[in-house]
């Protein structure tokens, strides 16, 4: 049987602390921070990791930081299972998103605070514990005696730059990986804290820069306005033939067919959630969501193009605004794509509308930076969905919730092309207001004791399965 309370303790002496010395190094992700090997940051993160596993109470562990040439490191770590047993593949990362402003007083990003119940800081949740969660439930399997899978654990450096370093080190590690029967993802996004959340898809990423130039430099706004058009106003104009701005809706050529599956998973979800899916926000004033139905916005979230404008350049501050007709405007986007919509057909659909016929002969670029693809996971087989539920029940005390991602996680399609057998276990502690890439980040530790109990139990269930 496995023994939560020895999981709990490990967490409280050992792994909240060796979390907290992680928080402290800003080991950006490379997109971040172009100047990462310089600077030591990644190979201090990941030299934490690796002292921190060597006393992790694993047993017959064989580990190493591998590092390919010009790219991040890896931990990459092996548990021999049971005589003929399956392997399974736990997968986290350890880089880190920047660190954003307004975070509340007292709380930063590199800045480890332990605060009722919770660890702030950047990192923690998205997705550090991964490591140390992973081995805490291989250890518990091990003290209860009973039988193990073979386990791989891969930690990557480059997950939030779109884990462009990943095929590589799939490619160099594919021999002594195999041929997982279960992956196991701890990067995810849960409902709430109350129940074990089951990730069943994640939507694709586009991200691009979109810059429209209308003088060689700027002029005097009385002098010029009416004459010379706004490369503001231009910008807005071409954002409208992706995007509908009165109601978000992106254009057809992104979207794709929505089963009723999953639109009975999302109903399911908001059963389970009800006005959570809304209230987990910081809502400003007054403002409503996009549409009034629950489904609908899970469905949005989950299945559905969005747009987001993350950056702007070619303005000043508003302190420092002069009355200059500026002579470009440059917007960030990120374009959020549905799980099974081919990212790199969907970057030309989105530079070809953008581009064409600029208006007023304005100078109109788009330069993508490449699509990151969703992912959709084939269904748990029988066995699995009730080890799911089995571990959820002794945990949380309530059966298994599944719930689409509105993030991506780059990993999981490679996996699922490499591996296309290969079941899933996708989840995670980034929970309401756990606020990842934002201010205030926190990994909530209960939920992440939890989560340690219930792969130990799913582990455990492999062998037998």
């Amino acid at each position: 049987m496995i023994d939560d309370d020895s999981i709990a303790s490990q967490w409280d002496r050992s792994i909240i602390p060796a979390l907290a010395d992680y928080i402290r190094i800003p080991n950006k992700s490379p997109m971040f921070d172009a100047q990462w090997h310089a600077h030591g940051h990644m190979h201090a993160a990941v030299n934490l990791l690796a002292d921190w596993a060597r006393d992790a109470g694993v047993t017959h562990l064989s580990a190493e930081i591998i590092q390919l040439d010009g790219r991040t490191p890896v931990w990459f770590g092996e548990v021999p299972g049971a005589p003929d047993a399956p392997t399974v593949l736990l997968y986290g990362h350890y880089d880190k998103q920047p660190e954003f402003s307004g975070w509340y007083e007292g709380l930063g990003p590199w800045t480890p605070v332990l605060r009722d119940g919770r660890l702030y800081g950047r990192g923690g949740a998205d997705d550090g514990y991964a490591l140390f969660a992973s081995l805490s439930a291989i250890a518990a399997v091990q003290r209860a005696g009973l039988p193990l899978p073979r386990c791989i654990i891969l930690i990557e450096g480059c997950e939030e730059s779109g884990s462009f370093d990943l095929p590589a080190y799939l490619t160099h590690l594919a021999a002594r990986i195999g041929e997982p029967e279960l992956v196991v993802c701890l990067d995810a996004e849960c409902g709430d804290y109350e129940h074990l959340w089951l990730s069943t898809s994640l939507r694709g990423l586009l991200l691009g820069t979109l810059s429209v130039q209308v003088l060689e430099q700027g002029v005097h706004s009385g002098a010029a306005s009416g004459i010379v058009p706004s490369s503001f106003r231009l910008l807005r104009a071409l954002l409208d033939r992706i995007e509908d701005s009165a109601t978000g809706r992106m254009i057809d050529a992104l979207q794709v067919p929505i089963s009723q599956a999953t639109r009975l998973e999302a109903a399911g979800m908001v059963q389970s959630l009800g006005d959570l899916l809304i209230t987990r926000y910081p809502w400003a004033g007054s403002t409503k969501p996009v549409v009034g139905d629950l489904t609908e916005l899970v469905l949005n979230n989950t299945w559905r193009p969005t747009l987001s404008v993350t950056g702007l350049s070619g303005a000043p501050a508003v302190d420092n605004a002069g009355n200059t007709l500026r002579p470009s405007t440059s917007a960030r986007l990120s374009i959020r794509l549905p799980p099974t919509l081919d990212a790199a057909r969907a970057s030309d659909i989105v530079k070809a509308r953008l581009e064409r016929d600029p208006p007023q002969g304005a100078t109109v670029s788009f330069h993508s930076d490449g699509g990151q693809p969703g992912w959709a996971a084939p269904p748990a087989n029988a066995s699995l969905a009730a080890s799911f539920d089995r571990a959820a029940n002794a945990t949380f005390k309530s059966a298994a919730r599944y719930m689409g991602m509105g993030g991506t996680i780059p990993f999981l399609k490679m996996l699922g092309d490499q591996f296309p057998r290969a079941q899933y276990m996708v989840t995670g502690v980034l929970g309401p207001h756990s606020n990842a890439h934002g201010p205030n980040e926190f990994l909530d530790i209960a939920t992440g004791k939890r989560i340690t109990q219930c792969v130990a139990r799913v582990l455990a269930d492999v062998v037998g399965s």
